[in-house]
């Protein structure tokens, strides 16, 4: 799986209902009428998936609430900006997700451990069969798929990996390697997607076409790509952990997130990553991958906030991630 270089792997469908102007020409009533087919769709297949959603009304939600779905990538930050009309559908343990009136009418989504490309695809494959069953898609011979942007044309798939690359950060090759990826076809931003900076060291690998491209295809690319990063990631972590200095700031970082009383987002990022590649290198053996990537989760400001359950002031939720931090690490 290496779940040592890639935490995650995403594929994301998208689709829209045939008989049904895209979300941004819908009125309210239009908007409902598409939520209740698509819902009505899922709860009535033949699918043991089925009884395993929960229906969300994006309007009932707090900004928090809304907020914390996008920390945990659940939902796109596109998706949160409107709440009328949008509706989520999402199994229990938050793998699959179906977002309903975002850019698309829908938007089916599948999230897996580590490097796990088919898998996914096989189960977003399987969501979108299921939906087919009772929608009819709006679909065109030539195009494929018909989505409101035209980038998504074709197989309306977005497949990404979620990629902890600090060693290819501390020696600034990230950006020559981005270049080279925009003539492959793939694209490499920020944890969060399109216009978020990369935090901790973690970065979404993305194909970026989707015309002309079977999905098969387009995830064997996608997949050939991401061994050879973690090759080169694998390389540059040997030099660098080599380093005395790199192994000092690994074991203060341990140490300050072990004892801190106040501590930041962004700094809790930084430190969690500085472990992490602590953990994988065998310096640090007393903590686990896991640990790191549900902290690395679990310290985001609306998610941490959601939890405690409770208003907390910038200053409060820096001591709560501090204590949250203490305690998972001692």
């Amino acid at each position: 799986m290496n779940s040592e270089v890639v935490i995650s792997t995403r594929v994301r469908l998208a689709r829209n209902l045939k008989d049904y102007p895209f979300p941004c020409k819908l009125n309210t009533q239009g908007r409902e009428k598409v939520i209740e087919k698509v819902k009505d769709a899922v709860k009535n297949s033949n699918s043991s998936i089925a009884s395993d959603f929960s229906f969300i009304k994006m309007g009932e939600l707090t900004p928090r609430q809304s907020v914390s779905l996008v920390e945990r990538r659940l939902v796109s930050p596109e998706f949160i900006s409107e709440e009328q009309g949008r509706a989520l559908m999402l199994s229990s343990n938050e793998s699959l997700s179906i977002m309903i009136n975002e850019e698309d009418h829908i938007r089916l989504q599948v999230i897996t451990k580590g490097l796990s490309l088919d898998e996914a695809y096989d189960t977003a494959d399987k969501l979108d069969t299921l939906l087919d069953e009772n929608l009819d898609f709006a679909f065109n011979e030539k195009l494929g798929y018909l989505t409101q942007c035209p980038t998504n044309l074709g197989t309306g798939m977005r497949a990404s990996v979620m990629l902890h690359l600090p060693a290819l950060e501390k020696s600034r090759a990230i950006n020559r390697i981005a270049g080279n990826l925009s003539k492959l076809g793939l694209t490499i931003r920020g944890a969060h997607g399109e216009g978020t900076e990369p935090k901790g060291a973690l970065y979404q690998l993305s194909n970026q076409v989707t015309l002309g491209i079977s999905e098969k295809a387009a995830i064997e690319n996608l997949k050939n790509i991401t061994e050879q990063l973690i090759n080169q990631e694998n390389q540059a972590r040997k030099r660098l952990c080599s380093s005395i200095e790199i192994q000092d700031t690994i074991s203060r970082s341990l140490g300050i997130l072990k004892s801190a009383l106040v501590i930041s987002h962004d700094e809790a990022l930084k430190l969690l990553s500085n472990v992490r590649l602590g953990v994988v290198s065998k310096q640090i053996t007393d903590v686990t991958t896991e640990t790191i990537d549900k902290l690395m989760s679990a310290v985001e400001p609306a998610t941490l906030t959601v939890n405690i359950n409770k208003n907390l002031s910038a200053h409060e939720r820096d001591i709560e991630r501090a204590k949250l931090l203490r305690t998972a690490l001692s």
